[in-house]
């Protein structure tokens, strides 16, 4: 079934339309035993829950090449990671590769330029805000695919040129004076994965510039005027200062204010949180909900995000996070064979990524029992 791009859905209708039970009971889970076996029905964990969301999520709500653009495909990349795949000629594609080899996808609109003494090859992706098919925020395709952790000297065909992907990033680097909203969240997720944040370099304006300054402008910013309610631009903050925490860098200046600041708005998340387990459709401005699926399901998918990529896994597994991942893990189970517009739905993914990869991260296998 291929996603739309909007829906506006009841919750209350839903719950009619399905039962009222189903909005808080999960689908069965395949350990459950078959009536008669005369043992007590098995009850999933949350990380099994998640688990099955996930992968019906993934393996079910196909997208294809021929009828999906490149803002509803990447998303389910920043989801799914490199894996990810999507339909050509009804075969599975992995979508990553397929675009490093110089697959096209309507909105991926990459601008070849040439640079540098000695002239070389690099490219822009070029912005399509608004139409649901194009990169609607500056550098937000380089985020998604840094975030695949593709290594540097990863080629990627443009035109007639294979490009090593760290190219792409000097360039978005070098271009970001032209970013004249000051939006630089995806910016700082791409730049902090290939550099530290430290780092300095000279823009197309000819002056300075350094990941430290990107984080001023963003700290300066409103979040209740920024996309998602600001969600983005924490994610990208938070990002950010992990890396610095990587490096052992002092947290110090801007890098004290942007912590203090996670902490105050995941304080305020707390605060806010509805009584079912839901995060307010209003973001960090008031307690609300809503009866459109999409803000129910995006406010609750990109808060928890932020709180995943920011929070320790002691604030995590705490209850109230908890509860919130259940909440969310649920709205995915009732809404199996509903369209969902593919932002809300893939950043509601990304989150519960995250969150499983923190609470409870795969096993090592231990080397003393390898062949």
């Amino acid at each position: 079934m291929n996603r739309t791009y909007q829906i506006t859905v009841s919750l209350g209708f839903l719950c009619l339309a399905l039962g009222a039970a189903s909005c808080e009971t999960p689908a069965p889970s395949q350990n459950t035993p078959t009536a008669g076996s005369g043992e007590p029905p098995a009850t999933p964990t949350l990380v099994e829950m998640i688990d099955e969301e996930l992968a019906y999520t993934r393996d079910h709500r196909a997208l294809s090449l021929e009828t999906n653009a490149a803002w509803q495909i990447l998303h389910g990349v920043l989801a799914y990671g490199r894996e990810f795949t999507v339909e050509q000629d009804g075969k599975p594609v992995k979508v990553v590769d397929y675009l490093l080899s110089g697959g096209t996808i309507k909105g991926w609109d990459p601008q070849l330029l040439t640079v540098g003494d000695p002239p070389r090859k690099t490219a822009r992706l070029l912005m399509a805000p608004g139409t649901k098919s194009g990169q609607g925020h500056p550098d937000q395709w380089l985020a998604v695919l840094a975030q695949c952790d593709l290594a540097p000297d990863q080629r990627v065909r443009i035109g007639d040129a294979d490009i090593p992907f760290i190219e792409l990033i000097d360039q978005m680097l070098r271009d970001v004076h032209r970013n004249v909203d000051r939006e630089y969240s995806w910016t700082l997720i791409a730049a902090t994965h290939y550099y530290p944040t430290t780092h300095r370099w000279t823009a197309g304006d000819g002056k300075e510039w350094s990941i430290e300054r990107l984080m001023e402008i963003e700290l300066e910013q409103e979040l209740a005027t920024s996309a998602c309610g600001g969600t983005h631009r924490l994610i990208g903050l938070a990002m950010a200062l992990d890396r610095r925490k990587r490096d052992n860098e002092p947290i110090t200046g801007v890098w004290e204010q942007t912590q203090q600041k996670i902490n105050v708005v995941a304080q305020r998340a707390r605060e806010l949180q509805n009584a079912d387990g839901s995060f307010s459709t209003d973001y960090f401005e008031r307690p609300a909900t809503h009866p459109d699926l999409k803000e129910h399901l995006g406010a609750t998918g990109h808060t928890l995000e932020f709180l995943a990529v920011s929070q320790p896994p002691q604030v995590l597994t705490e209850p109230w996070v908890r509860r919130a991942a259940m909440r969310l893990t649920r709205l995915f189970t009732v809404t199996r064979r509903v369209p969902l517009e593919c932002g809300a739905l893939y950043h509601a993914a990304h989150g519960l990524v995250l969150y499983r990869r923190h609470v409870a991260p795969p096993k090592q296998a231990d080397p003393s029992t390898a062949p």
